[in-house]
């Protein structure tokens, strides 16, 4: 089973890079599973109901969210409805939604989609991740009800992000990170097969700050004040994330980085 994450999708050009390569991406590299994180497609805060059906319609398998998860409040209603959208699962347990779904794929394989959130540097704490995914992972067994767990852990702390894929190594099939939008070198499989990058990166426009228009970022930096919402920068934007091929065992065999159009583009498949 080959696996395509991509990481933070940050505003309309994020999700316009998606909608017009995601099905080539897919047929060019063979692709049968592709998630996305998009809890910053709608404005750069959050996803509209609307955005997310549009990218599901284009050929998204699942979507994971974030901190921003319900930034845009008709989530919150939608999200219910919606099987493959997956929240963080270490939010609150009152919060709509599921923190890990397990999706059927047409060739008949299972794959658990999971995301935690981290503690360190957040914006609020919230539950241990580890705890929580530790407990989710009791129901499934790789190779026995489950063909590959995935786990998006949207952290801003490159030590916790590290830490948790260490600590599941060999009990889930990937661990990717999320939420800096800065993709990292580090792709690799660790000792027990999980497949591991700290950060995906963000599908957006890198000639910003982190996907934002510069001018707000930079005077907040230089000034203390704020003039103005953070705005999404509407340059042509990078597919960022990482794919994976995943065994019979449900382990990591061969993994590498995914860098497709735009700035940073290091794929050559135009």
């Amino acid at each position: 089973m080959r696996i395509l994450f991509l990481g933070d999708i940050v505003g309309r050009t994020g999700r316009q890079a998606i909608l017009a390569n995601i099905e080539t991406v897919r047929d060019k590299l063979d692709i049968d599973f592709i998630i996305v994180n998009a809890e910053n497609a709608t404005s750069g805060a959050g996803l509209s109901s609307n955005h997310a059906t549009e990218l599901l319609r284009a050929g998204v398998d699942c979507i994971t969210l974030g901190d921003h998860a319900f930034d845009q409040q008709e989530m919150v209603e939608y999200i219910e409805k919606e099987p493959r959208i997956v929240r963080p699962l270490n939010y609150s347990k009152s919060a709509p939604g599921s923190g890990a779904r397990l999706i059927n794929l047409h060739n008949g394989k299972k794959i658990l989609v999971a995301q935690v959130l981290g503690q360190v540097f957040m914006k609020r704490p919230f539950s241990d991740p580890f705890e929580a995914l530790d407990f989710e992972l009791r129901k499934y067994n790789l190779n026995g009800n489950v063909n590959a767990i995935f786990v998006d852990a949207h952290a801003e702390a490159t030590s916790e992000k590290n830490a948790l894929a260490q600590h599941f190594d060999g009990r889930v099939s990937m661990v990717v990170g999320t939420h800096t939008h800065v993709p990292t070198s580090d792709t690799r499989i660790l000792p027990k097969g999980t497949a591991y990058q700290t950060d995906a990166g963000m599908c957006g426009d890198y000639q910003s700050v982190i996907g934002m228009d510069k001018i707000e970022p930079i005077r907040r930096f230089r000034t203390g004040m704020t003039k103005e919402r953070f705005k999404p920068a509407c340059g042509e934007a990078t597919l960022s994330g990482l794919i994976a091929d995943i065994g019979s065992d449900g382990l990591a065999e061969k993994t590498m980085p995914f860098r497709y159009k735009g700035l940073l583009n290091q794929q050559g498949m135009d």
